[in-house]
């Protein structure tokens, strides 16, 4: 039976002497591919907008579309993980995000915007559901104290995920030089039918592999053994029983969690459109870049992230994380001045 509260005495432990290693490593490459998939998107906005001659409205599309399906998933999901629970559904979001990927195949091939942005969709809404049955996992397989440790160090795998995928993005994606449709119908037919294939497999085969690893950790996570959880019901720090319109209520009660969306709301709106512009951004500072070298640099931007998050772990510990984030708040606000 799960438990539900406001600290970690009462989370429900997996533990009894038992090593969950194996279980929080494969876990833990859960939040290392949704990392790794969400910041694909950075190098691939540039090539859609070359591919599509796309101006920065339309091309962030991708990104809307993309955090929509947060938007409209987060909470149907949480019903249905209540209902099948959580191992069923990191399976079917691993399956459904695979579902997702392999969209891109024929979205590069029909050379469609409309099926680019439809994949971005069910991509991110097997992400999203994911997130929603993962998290609870990590809390459980161990011991109560230790829970936010095994959070952070999961979500620093998240942040490895985040940083890497925009070098080889570039590297698969970005290395193709794309042609106008002037330079296109100048071709022989011989010639732009070689350049159609080529730009095509420069989306197609990765997002492929990509499908082909979230397929085969679907079937991994179908297999092995996790603890049972139920979801949908709870126990209070005095130990009396509620449900879960109960918990969900109470937890819509603390001010502060109010605040604390919003605030990851505005957030993650600067976090994201600062990636997604900065390889048409650091190329339109120096023509002489190629934008292929342009998105290997946009890795420092995610990997800054990444080493932000191990020192406010770390600072943390010592300060008031209402100080953290009040001083990380106006320093932030001084950066953009």
């Amino acid at each position: 039976m799960a438990n539900f509260s406001t600290g970690t005495q009462n989370a429900p432990v997996a533990s009894g002497g038992k090593n969950y290693m194996p279980e929080l490593t494969i876990l833990t490459s859960l939040f290392f591919m949704w990392g790794f998939l969400t910041c694909l998107n950075d190098i691939l906005i540039p090539h859609l907008q070359n591919v599509f001659s796309l101006n920065y409205t339309e091309s962030m599309l991708v990104q809307f579309t993309f955090f929509l399906a947060y938007f409209l998933v987060s909470l149907p999901a949480g019903k249905l993980v209540e209902k099948i629970g959580y191992k069923r559904g990191i399976v079917i979001g691993l399956l459904t995000a695979g579902i997702g990927t392999l969209i891109f195949y024929p979205a590069a091939g029909l050379r469609s915007y409309p099926v680019f942005l439809t994949a971005f969709f069910i991509l991110a809404a097997g992400i999203t559901l994911l997130q929603v049955a993962a998290n609870p996992y990590v809390t459980i397989l161990g011991k109560p104290e230790t829970a936010s440790s095994r959070l952070n160090l999961t979500q620093a795998f998240n942040s490895l995920g985040t940083t890497i995928a925009p070098f080889f993005g570039s590297l698969l994606i970005l290395s193709t030089a794309v042609k106008t449709t002037e330079e296109i119908a100048k071709m022989t037919p011989e010639a732009a039918e070689l350049y159609r294939a080529s730009e095509a497999a420069a989306v197609q085969y990765p997002y492929l592999g990509l499908a082909a690893v979230l397929i085969l950790l679907s079937a991994v996570f179908a297999m092995i053994k996790l603890p049972q959880v139920e979801a949908g019901s709870g126990e209070s720090d005095n130990g009396e029983k509620v449900n879960h319109d109960e918990l969900h209520a109470s937890a819509w009660g603390y001010r502060h969690l109010i605040f604390g969306a919003i605030g990851i709301f505005v957030y993650v709106g600067a976090e994201v459109a600062i990636g997604s512009f900065l390889v048409k951004y650091f190329v339109f500072l120096d023509n002489s870049i190629k934008e292929v070298d342009a998105g290997k640099m946009v890795s420092f931007y995610w990997g800054g992230a990444m080493v932000g998050r191990f020192i406010g772990s770390a600072v943390q510990r010592k300060i008031n994380p209402g100080t953290v984030l009040g001083f990380n708040a106006i320093a932030a606000s001084v950066l953009v001045l």
